[in-house]
């Protein structure tokens, strides 16, 4: 027979259910229940993880933290987040301030021109991406639309937009009748 996980008594059955009920995040209620679990009807790792859908090694590691360290290794800020950044939130609110001011009396400041500051405030080159993603978290995005594309040649669009009725007309024509065709061949359709 397996050995028996245990929970030590930090806290007691009715503040560890007051926990589950409070916490938000799914990951962190599971490790309370494993807690609980072990709290209340100790038994071997294996029954706890088939009862509360984690992993053997996680209910281990879950009760060996909660026994050596109490509430605070369970409730853990998690994964994800913005851990690595270049500024804090508040940070990157003050560097936007100047263009949300320039932006509501109509002027349209560019991604280049905030790059330029954010790349001079941080003492560093970043991708534009950084911008764009800065902008969503301070929940203000606002692309400039091209005027052109970058690869447009405006000879061929020139000479396509001469050439294009003549196209059609040819489209139609293949979608009459033989003699339908060599009527307007003839008539001044063609000329125009």
């Amino acid at each position: 027979m397996s050995k028996v996980t245990r929970a030590s008594n930090k806290l007691s059955e009715a503040e560890i259910r007051i926990k589950i009920k409070n916490t938000k995040g799914f990951w962190k209620v599971q490790k309370w229940l494993v807690v609980l679990n072990a709290l209340v009807d100790p038994r071997p790792a294996k029954e706890i993880a088939l009862h509360t859908g984690l992993s053997e090694a996680s209910v281990h590691k879950t009760i060996s933290e909660y026994n050596r360290y109490g509430a605070k290794s369970v409730e853990t800020p998690g994964r994800g987040g913005q851990r690595r950044c270049y500024m804090s939130a508040e940070q990157e609110s003050r560097l936007l301030q100047p263009f949300f001011e320039s932006a509501s009396s109509g002027q349209i400041p560019t991604i280049l021109e905030i790059k330029k500051a954010y790349e001079n405030e941080v003492g560093q080159e970043v991708h534009k991406t950084t911008i764009y993603r800065l902008l969503k978290r301070q929940g203000w995005r606002k692309i400039i639309p091209r005027p052109c594309h970058p690869k447009a040649n405006k000879e061929e669009q020139e000479s396509f937009k001469k050439t294009s009725n003549a196209r059609t007309f040819l489209r139609l024509c293949h979608c009459l009748s033989q003699s339908w065709r060599d009527d307007i061949a003839d008539s001044s359709f063609r000329e125009h």
